[in-house]
């Protein structure tokens, strides 16, 4: 069994993907990202989305996480995988982070892009109403948090790598080896 996976969880455009490939190459590590395993295996998450609604796409969420938690390293989620009791189960004994990231710097990140969640309205306004009800809960379950507002991602990267390098000192099995 592998070691525990470094989690990033948090709301639609913070960075969870760019930051995660950027340190899990900076550190050696395996990389999974939950929605582009979906969208390989399922389809266009937007296609789910309008074909089966999102409780079936939160179900073939549960199952990505699950899968790549169990591969270890850097795990980036998509923003509402949390909602999941499954995943929610499923996070515990990893190390999760959170990703957070101020509205006016995500407007640039969210419009014009296909994520189902902000079609309807001003995708800012949606964003803001679902990263309010969703951040009791990444809060919750997140050991530290890392903001991706200011400043260059690299800023970011070379911080989060810094705070796993602590916490996983000459771990040898976070770096993807097998017990």
């Amino acid at each position: 069994m592998t070691s525990p996976a470094i989690v990033l969880i948090g709301p639609m455009g913070a960075g969870k993907t760019s930051v995660g490939k950027r340190v899990a190459k900076r550190l050696g590590l395996p990389f999974t990202d939950s929605d582009a395993v979906i969208a390989r295996e399922h389809g266009p998450i937007d296609a789910i989305f309008a074909a089966h609604g999102e409780a079936h796409f939160r179900e073939l969420e549960r199952e990505a996480v699950a899968d790549a938690l169990k591969r270890g390293g850097i795990v980036a989620l998509g923003g509402g995988a949390v909602l999941h009791p499954g995943t929610q189960t499923a996070l515990a004994g990893h190390r999760v982070v959170l990703l957070t990231v101020a509205p006016h710097n995500v407007a640039a990140r969210i419009r014009g892009g296909a994520r189902p969640l902000l079609q309807e309205g001003d995708a800012v306004e949606r964003w803001q109403e679902i990263y309010a009800a969703r951040r009791p809960l990444y809060e919750r379950l997140a050991q530290v948090s890392f903001d991706t507002s200011a400043g260059p991602l690299q800023d970011t990267v070379d911080a989060l790598a810094a705070w796993i390098e602590a916490e996983l000192p000459g771990d040898d099995h976070a770096r993807g080896a097998q017990e």
